[in-house]
């Protein structure tokens, strides 16, 4: 077996992209963690960073062969090891990744879907530019944030938690919810043990289930489908090896007080405390400025 082809068998998903439902806070432990073809794609090259994307469990690319190599051929198309107008040859990555036309074709199926490549009769699948790439696809948003262009793609993240987060905020406090509301204070007081334990993959997990169950919590559904966004940004917006935002008292205090201000209907408060909250990071200080004081 080729070394590549033995990476993407061995690059297992580590975490869990999943909502928690009630009753299972135990996934959160108070624990440390621990032909002649012009332009044909040049498979072979430095593999070094292909298992980095490998730290979410994306329902869309599926589990085994199948979702691996969905991985593997996304992050080459991202980062541009396969450039636009590529030709995507069916027996060629069979052959190179070790498996069957099967697992090629549903692969090509899923990027297809995301807008990374077409497939047209007499033509083939070919990789498309970068204009039609569904830019909020959460896959296409980690591969970016892993790649060549993760700088822009985290501003990015950041500016559009900006627009989305707050609105959210204000919007949740006008439906009480008492099984949210209690989830949250959960999420936070997880987040305070974790950051006092030093345990950073508990504190991204509770972190990005307390901001997806607040946009769930704002009751519109147009929202709710943003979601997958601002999980996908908390999760690239870290260090390379937790991939989650960075643990302080800061932070943890800011979802506190965003919780609080929930739990009394404060939507005013709420949403300060989220743009607040959404300041302490360092990429949003570099593209929005701080509220001047009145």
């Amino acid at each position: 077996m080729s070394t590549l082809a033995h990476t993407m068998m061995t690059a297992a998903r580590s975490a869990d992209s999943g909502l928690v439902g009630p009753g299972e806070l135990d996934r959160y432990p108070y624990t440390g963690s621990s032909t002649d073809r012009v332009g044909a794609p040049v498979w072979d090259g430095p593999d070094q960073d292909l298992g980095r994307v490998g730290r979410r469990a994306a329902g869309s690319r599926g589990r085994g062969l199948h979702g691996q190599l969905v991985q593997q051929l996304g992050q080459m198309i991202v980062s541009g090891d396969l450039g636009a107008d590529r030709p995507l040859v069916p027996e060629e990555i069979g052959q190179r990744f070790e498996v069957s036309r099967t697992v090629v074709r549903e692969s090509l199926r899923v990027l297809e879907a995301k807008g990374l490549v077409s497939a047209r009769p007499n033509v083939g699948t070919r990789v498309r530019p970068v204009s039609d790439w569904n830019l909020l696809d959460p896959d296409i948003i980690e591969w970016r944030a892993f790649g060549p262009q993760r700088d822009d793609q985290r501003r990015e993240l950041s500016e559009m938690r900006w627009t989305i987060e707050p609105l959210a905020a204000r919007l949740a406090a006008g439906h009480g919810r008492e099984d949210v509301q209690a989830r949250l204070g959960d999420m936070v007081e997880i987040m305070g043990h974790a950051l006092g334990q030093g345990d950073s993959i508990t504190f991204s997990r509770a972190d990005a289930e307390f901001h997806s169950l607040l946009i769930q919590l704002a009751g519109n559904r147009m929202l709710e489908h943003l979601a997958g966004i601002v999980s996908a940004a908390l999760q690239v917006s870290g260090g390379p090896v937790t991939g989650c935002d960075r643990p302080n008292e800061a932070a943890v205090t800011h979802h506190a007080r965003i919780a609080d201000a929930l739990a009394t209907g404060d939507g005013s408060g709420a949403e300060a405390a989220m743009r607040q909250l959404l300041m302490v990071h360092p990429d949003v200080e570099r593209v929005v400025p701080a509220p001047r004081e009145h």
